[in-house]
């Protein structure tokens, strides 16, 4: 699949006072009416345990300046709080999303799907909001790509 271009987004979710998220390419749309959206977390990432506790995810697409954000959040930095020092927003459910992102999903779960190393997340769309002028980050053969207006 590396030969396949996505887009970059961060998964965040937040549950009794505790935030997490972690970059994912595996973001999908799967039905307009009602607006819902797929993604899928490895069975032993904290954000799917935030998910499964508290009921619901927030996505930011990341803007195509935003490759350092995707580091952060896939793990690729020393990680203390990888929120430190971002300023984030909420929408309609409490998921934290980080400001500067290309678009914002605020989710909840409606299907949980089992998978032997991830979970797949079916999330009904409860708020978005996005700025088109700002070009998304694309992931494609092991790197980070910039679309072209």
């Amino acid at each position: 699949m590396r030969g396949w271009p996505t887009g970059v987004a961060v998964v965040t979710s937040a549950y009794k006072g505790y935030r997490h998220g972690m970059t994912v390419n595996s973001l999908a749309s799967v039905s307009l009416e009602p607006p819902m959206v797929t993604i899928s977390l490895a069975n032993t990432a904290r954000t799917r345990a935030l998910v499964l506790s508290s009921g619901f995810f927030g996505v930011t697409m990341l803007d195509s300046t935003q490759q350092k954000l995707s580091d952060i959040f896939a793990g690729k930095e020393p990680e203390e709080d990888r929120f430190d020092g971002l300023e984030t927003f909420q929408l309609a459910t409490g998921a934290p999303l980080i400001k500067g992102g290309h678009g914002f999903l605020d989710c909840v779960v409606v299907h949980t799907y089992q998978m032997p190393n991830s979970t797949i997340f079916v999330g009904e769309v409860k708020a978005a909001e996005g700025d088109l002028l700002r070009m998304p980050l694309v992931y494609l053969n092991r790197g980070y790509h910039q679309v072209k207006k």
